[in-house]
């Protein structure tokens, strides 16, 4: 099997504040899957961890992971660091998502965690669209609060 390369990106407007997470997977210059997931209010480092876990989660679910080669690229120098152990870790949230992460890597015949520029072509494609989602969210709670009605928001 070919090797499946999978491209993450989180974000938050504040820190914390609204974030999102997303992924785009490749296979042969193909995209095969993407996802966006807004968080609620979250950290930045958690928007990029929880981006890379999701990307974990859906290759296992896309392929037989004992024989599949991953390389997960991400413009977070920060949690690539801390996931190739190169970074300590000091935050028990990041502990565990870093955990998490980790864990799912061993299902996999190989996994190489990379980190690119945001200008990277399939980043920046990860970066719009959780970008638009944030826009979306904030659009929702800014007509939610005009309406007159809270909007709800998750906590992490």
């Amino acid at each position: 099997m070919a090797t499946i390369y999978v491209y993450t990106d989180g974000a938050a407007r504040g820190n914390p504040g609204p974030s999102a997470s997303g992924f785009i997977i490749m296979e042969e210059g193909k995209r095969v899957a993407h996802g966006e997931f807004y968080n609620g209010i979250a950290t930045n480092n958690f928007a990029e961890y929880n981006a890379v876990i999701k990307a974990l989660e859906a290759c296992a679910s896309l392929y037989d992971a004992k024989n599949t080669d991953l390389v997960v690229t991400s413009d977070s120098e920060v949690v690539i660091r801390q996931l190739n152990g190169i970074y300590k870790i000091k935050s028990e949230k990041l502990q565990e998502l870093n955990k998490r992460a980790s864990l799912l890597a061993t299902k996999f015949k190989s996994v190489k965690f990379e980190n690119a520029r945001r200008t990277s072509r399939f980043i920046s494609m990860v970066d719009k669209a959780i970008n638009g989602l944030l826009d979306k969210v904030g659009e929702q709670e800014h007509q939610s609060k005009q309406d007159g009605k809270k909007a709800p928001s998750k906590n992490i």
